[in-house]
């Protein structure tokens, strides 16, 4: 009776141990999933921060060319085709968030008086997992999109009759403004007004 016990018992070790290497081998494969889904979420801030710094630099950069277009009655051409500047921003803000934007990973589409600034990023860290095959180059690659969107109506006046927009009036969704061009107000006091910044989802 002894004997058979220990019989059973030696039996039983190796696959009491197969057991334990299996349950470690899950915990691992938890870790490691884990570990990517913390390397994704950080990426994704990245992204998003990217993003918005590219379109609050492309507003910021509005200034000159929209002021420029009020005399002489160009700023609807201005709001439909004007650059999009703000990429280098994006990759400073993705460095700064321990990622970096892939080589051609900044674009921009115009539709109307609204831009859409996508970044793609990747982060600089891998998941270097013992237990994923390739994880140890593998890194977190995402993408944000934010708007630049022209959120006023307007009407103009020519005072002198001599074709030049002497008073601009800007109702939008954020207030009201009166522009004069021949002395325009600090950009950073009506920008923020005439243009919207926000994400969208991609």
């Amino acid at each position: 009776m002894i004997g058979r016990s220990r019989r059973d018992a030696g039996q039983a070790f190796p696959i009491y141990m197969m057991m334990v290497a299996g349950l470690l081998f899950l915990v691992f494969v938890f870790f490691a999933v884990g570990k990517a889904a913390a390397l994704r979420n950080e990426a994704q801030g990245a992204a998003d921060a990217a993003a918005l710094a590219a379109a609050e630099k492309t507003r910021e950069d509005f200034a000159d060319p929209f002021f420029a277009s009020l005399p002489e009655d160009l700023l609807d051409v201005f709001l439909r085709s004007h650059p999009v500047t703000g990429c280098p921003a994006a990759d400073s803000l993705a460095s700064a968030n321990n990622a970096r934007v892939v080589p051609n990973g900044c674009s921009w589409t115009h539709s109307g008086y609204r831009d859409r600034i996508t970044v793609e990023v990747e982060g600089r860290k891998a998941v270097d997992s013992s237990v994923l095959e390739g994880s140890e180059n593998t890194k977190a690659k995402t993408k944000a999109t934010a708007i630049v969107e022209f959120q006023c109506d307007w009407t103009s006046v020519d005072l002198n009759d001599d074709s030049i927009r002497d008073i601009f009036f800007f109702t939008c969704d954020k207030g009201f403004l009166e522009i004069r061009p021949s002395s325009p107000p600090p950009w950073s006091q009506v920008s923020k007004i005439l243009f919207d910044v926000h994400l969208v989802d991609n």
